[in-house]
């Protein structure tokens, strides 16, 4: 009796997610990586360890979720969506009790990298969208959901810097608890099963991977997902740095100006929403690539002749933010149509390269900016990124050309 009870209510409910329920899914896991960014330096003191170590909160975070991402693709495809996201959950609120309760950095970071685990409703939030449409629809209907999504990073800064001097950094985590407690409630009772569970064992799934990764166009959307995202990554590992020590901003004034790059990318994902399944998934990719590439080259000459500021640095990273915004949702739909059939894994392993050069990215950046540093290494960083985004995404259009030419 319980068997079948447990099972039916757990594993097999079969009505589809609202929108509201991926896109909260995803806004969680975002939130959990910026919300306690403008907190880092005040976090460096309270544990009395260098900032390059606090740091580590940010890239630690982003390397176990990738790690994660590895995992969490093949398992929701032999499982399901919903015990998945709902086991992963659970186990994000034991790491943030744990966070909270940490006596120094070194139990702290490991209770953030356990916390990563949350990347899974992201992940398979795009999964989700896969299982239901496809193509130029699905990166449409993920435009929108990561519409809504950005709404949490762009007021998660401010809120964060504000409840860290207002109450110290432990709030910002007492808040990841509580949001997580009602996501979980929310999660349990609307996210029904979508993904049709493979016959497959666990090692069979995962020997699915060298066919995706022999797949060109696969890698080539990979790499305009890592370095489109990685320029972003970039700035979340510099920016606190910039904003407190460069220009001297208080963390309240640092989290205000994180919303800069939220509002573009909500700017950028309505317009993937709106425009994608008329312009097609490549072009937008191009377009939102060299729109974050012209921005990037706009403060690398500022910077370099000497007129950049806070206002400046912080001011033209909304053309990052309109570019990922329009780029990233049609880059994530093109992984996912690589083997539309293994969507999980494919979200899982595009994911786990995406959030792995991310969190290679943030590390660097924290490495790039010693004491006395100016932002200079930090703008350079992102120039590069945002460059390598435009030639992968060249590479894919040229694929494409030559398929359609040996086509005909």
């Amino acid at each position: 009796m319980v068997g079948p009870l447990s099972n039916s209510v757990f594993l097999n409910r079969k009505t589809p997610p609202r929108l509201l329920t991926l896109t909260l899914l995803t806004g969680l896991s975002a939130l959990t990586l910026n919300l306690m960014l403008p907190s880092l330096p005040q976090m460096a003191l309270y544990f009395d360890v260098p900032y390059g170590l606090m740091q580590l909160a940010v890239s630690l975070y982003l390397a176990l979720s990738a790690v994660v991402q590895v995992v969490i693709g093949p398992v929701s495809d032999r499982f399901g969506r919903r015990p998945v996201v709902l086991g992963a959950l659970a186990v994000f609120l034991l790491a943030t009790v744990g966070t909270l309760l940490a006596p120094n950095a070194t139990v702290f970071l490991a209770f953030r990298m356990v916390q990563a685990v949350v990347t899974a409703g992201m992940v398979l939030s795009r999964a989700v969208v896969r299982d239901m449409v496809e193509g130029p629809r699905a990166a449409s209907m993920i435009g929108y959901v990561t519409m809504g999504m950005s709404l949490v990073p762009m007021i998660g800064p401010v809120l964060g810097g504000t409840l860290e001097e207002a109450f110290g950094w432990q709030s910002t985590f007492v808040m990841l608890l509580v949001l997580g407690l009602v996501v979980t409630a929310l999660t349990w009772a609307d996210m029904g099963e979508t993904a049709t569970t493979a016959q497959r064992s666990f090692a069979q799934q995962i020997r699915l991977y060298p066919a995706l990764l022999g797949a060109g166009r696969f890698w080539a959307y990979c790499g305009v997902a890592t370095f489109a995202s990685g320029c972003f990554y970039a700035f979340l590992g510099g920016a606190p740095y910039v904003g407190n020590v460069v220009f001297g901003l208080g963390s309240a004034q640092v989290g205000l100006l994180f919303a800069i790059t939220a509002l573009g990318y909500t700017i950028g994902n309505f317009l993937a929403g709106r425009f994608s399944r008329r312009v097609g998934l490549n072009r937008m990719v191009l377009i939102g690539t060299m729109v974050t590439t012209a921005g990037m080259l706009m403060l690398f000459a500022v910077t370099a002749l000497g007129l950049s500021g806070a206002m400046v640095f912080f001011g033209l990273q909304v053309t990052m933010g309109l570019g990922n915004g329009i780029a990233l949702p049609s880059a994530n739909a093109g992984i996912l149509s690589v083997r539309p059939e293994f969507a999980g894994t494919a979200s899982g392993l595009g994911g786990a390269l995406m959030i792995g050069g991310g969190a290679g990215l943030a590390a660097l950046a924290g490495a790039l900016l010693p004491p006395g540093a100016t932002e200079m290494p930090l703008v350079v960083l992102m120039l590069a990124c945002s460059l390598a985004s435009v030639l992968c995404i060249l590479a894919v259009i040229r694929r494409a050309a030559r398929a359609t030419l040996r086509a005909a």
